[in-house]
């Protein structure tokens, strides 16, 4: 019988063996979990978000903007700090796209402006002086461009986020306040009354005012006294941005004072002048329809300056020069604008059933004239001119009534309304408060700029 034997097992070797093992268990741990797969390379990278659920996983190539595509825009902080304003002003002849291209805008993003510019303003309306701001970025886009449609509201095209073009407008408030500025007349009612600072509009319409009573060639003289109380917008520093409404004004003379107040009646809100008993100013026409001008020629029959020979002088001649502006001499349509023989250009108004008048002579007709349009009273309607047969600039002024001419000096015009009961009590009480006013207001003759 065999004997059986055990065999020993060298624990050296079991202990190298067991390193070796695990050495190589390692090995294999390491390739399989190494940097590639842990995501991590020395510093700790934060996780890929996993894309959204909504929309399929696209090619990292096509978050990548082509040469063809222009690349969304940046945030705002990111964007080019760097901009570059510019202003342009209007030139006669001048359209919105070329001035823009002129300036560098690629036409396309022009029209895309001027598109977006027309929801707010229309183009067609830019005026010859009119200034407009640019905004470019450093890279030479437009980014933006202004102007003002008018002092209360400035408008515009901005681009969009998305590269296109917004309209955009801002809206202006000012305070109303008032002036009182008059002034001693010592050659004509016009040039005292620029002579003292007073806006041309306002003068304009103090000249509508006093015309229905007043001949400013014959009445007016040296050392009478006008006085105009008129409305002015100012801004949040105190500067004059735009004149409003006259709200009185008075013509002192040697015989007395003519004084008007402006008062919007309740009942048919059309607002007038009224004296202090309750009398509107207005009549059918006005007494003279042109200021700063000399009469040199009456009607009746005179010896003709060209002809040589005696004829009626059916109308009445102011001479004045070239470029002075003629007011229509009561609101109506017009009847007649064009050439007309020998009283050149020539403008004839129709007011009502009963009268007329004519203006010839003239050198242009103000725009927007034309024959059917209706005109109102006081309005700019032409310039005085020497066109036809004539000897030099002046206004031949002409008076229909029932088909005939007649005399503008002597005719006698139908007067407006009188207030009465409760309308006569509301002006009173609006009176006296535009009185106190006047009182409480210093009177200046000399207006300075941006007073």
């Amino acid at each position: 019988m065999r004997a059986k034997t055990r065999s020993r097992v060298n624990p050296a070797s079991v202990t190298l063996g067991g390193v070796i093992f695990v050495s190589l268990l390692a090995l294999v741990l390491f390739a399989l979990t190494g940097p590639s797969a842990s995501g991590r390379t020395g510093a700790e990278r934060e996780p890929v978000a996993a894309p959204p659920r909504d929309r399929p996983i696209e090619p990292i190539a096509m978050y990548r903007p082509s040469a063809r595509t222009t690349p969304e825009p940046a945030p705002e902080s990111a964007r080019e700090p760097a901009t570059v304003r510019q202003t342009v002003t209007v030139r006669k002849g001048d359209t919105l796209i070329e001035l823009l291209v002129k300036r560098g805008v690629d036409r396309a993003d022009g029209l895309a402006a001027i598109r977006a510019l027309a929801q707010v303003f229309d183009p067609r309306r830019l005026q010859v002086g009119q200034a407009i701001a640019l905004e470019f970025a450093a890279s030479g886009r437009l980014l933006s461009l202004w102007l003002a449609a008018s002092v209360e509201r400035d408008v515009g095209a901005v681009r969009r986020h998305d590269g296109g073009f917004a309209p955009d407008q801002v809206e202006h408030t000012f305070e109303l306040g008032a002036v009182r500025a008059g002034g001693v007349i010592d050659d004509s009612f016009y040039l005292t009354a620029v002579r003292a600072g007073v806006p041309q509009p306002i003068i304009l319409a103090t000249i509508h005012i006093l015309s229905f009573d007043v001949d400013f060639q014959r009445e007016i003289q040296p050392g009478d006294r006008f006085e105009v109380y008129f409305e002015r917008y100012f801004d949040a520093e105190g500067r004059a941005v735009k004149d409003g409404e006259v709200l009185s004004t008075s013509l002192i003379q040697k015989g007395g004072e003519r004084a008007y107040y402006r008062y919007t009646p309740s009942d048919d809100g059309i607002p007038d002048y009224f004296d202090a008993e309750g009398h509107s100013v207005k009549k059918t026409l006005m007494r003279t329809p042109i200021d700063g001008a000399r009469l040199t020629s009456r009607f009746g029959r005179r010896r003709h300056p060209i002809l040589g020979y005696s004829r009626m002088h059916r109308g009445i001649d102011f001479g004045a020069p070239t470029g002075t502006p003629i007011m229509a001499a009561g609101s109506g349509r017009v009847e007649a604008a064009g050439w007309n023989g020998s009283y050149g250009r020539y403008l004839r108004i129709r007011h009502n059933g009963a009268f007329k008048t004519a203006y010839a002579h003239l050198s242009k007709f103000a725009r927007g004239i034309r024959r059917g349009g209706r005109v109102k009273q006081g309005q700019i309607i032409g310039y005085v001119g020497s066109t036809g047969r004539s000897t030099g600039p002046h206004l031949h002024y002409e008076v229909h009534r029932n088909g005939r001419q007649i005399n503008p000096l002597s005719v006698r015009l139908p007067t407006g309304r009188k207030l009465k009961g409760k309308e006569l009590a509301r002006f009173k009480a609006r009176l006296a408060t535009l009185q106190a006013q006047l009182t409480a207001t210093p009177l200046k003759t000399e207006l300075a700029r941006g007073e």
